[in-house]
């Protein structure tokens, strides 16, 4: 939980220890290490051609340990690597650590106007702004690979709904690299509809 700031107090809650994963996460989290397994073993993907991104809050990285483990990955190794673009979004300082209940009223926002965030907060465009960067990176630094986004539900189901909408839209390459057309999909229609792209907690999902 994270920005400049004000968001700089959301980062340092989210890299608390007490912010970590309780022990159902933590079940999921390795259940969710053995599906992947399996992915990449029915494609024929080898261990070392694996490579895991994550957030750099406690959850998330408690949750890439865990999938590591499975892989027999250690978290120190070069295959994971924490990444700032993936950080929670940041829903502003009024609803800093206040209960899930807020999402529904955060959720009609974004409905209403993707690009208007919560007061001090982040909108829909904000957080599909930053994610963007991270699809040419990952493909320049991992062609053939087998890639784990871990990361939490809002910039997760933003980055699916722009992705969506690129890959199926307006595919561009530059020097054989996909890129995301951001002017193509930085509009209400696509961004105001992200939550179709939910995910239950500790799900797995294939994007590409």
């Amino acid at each position: 939980m994270d920005l400049l700031f004000l968001g700089k107090m959301f980062t340092e809650n989210g890299v608390l220890p007490e912010y970590g994963l309780a022990t159902d996460g933590i079940l999921q989290a390795n259940a969710a290490g053995h599906l992947f397994l399996k992915e990449i073993t029915s494609e024929n993907i080898p261990i070392e051609k694996v490579q895991l991104y994550f957030s750099p809050f406690t959850r998330t990285r408690q949750t890439t340990e865990a999938v590591g483990s499975v892989l027999n990955i250690p978290f120190a190794s070069p295959q994971m690597k924490v990444t700032e673009e993936l950080r929670e979004r940041y829903f502003g300082p009024q609803l800093e650590l206040q209960s899930h209940d807020h999402y529904p009223e955060i959720w009609a926002l974004d409905e209403k106007d993707p690009f208007s965030p919560p007061e001090g907060g982040e909108s829909v465009a904000d957080v599909a702004s930053r994610l963007s960067t991270i699809v040419p990176k990952i493909e320049a630094e991992c062609e053939g690979y087998g890639i784990l986004l871990v990361a939490h539900g809002d910039p997760l189901q933003i980055f699916q709904a722009i992705l969506h909408a690129s890959f199926h839209n307006h595919p561009t390459e530059k020097n054989g690299i996909l890129e995301i057309d951001m002017p193509g999909v930085m509009t209400p229609s696509i961004l105001s509809q992200h939550r179709k792209f939910s995910l239950l907690t500790g799900e797995l999902r294939r994007v590409i």
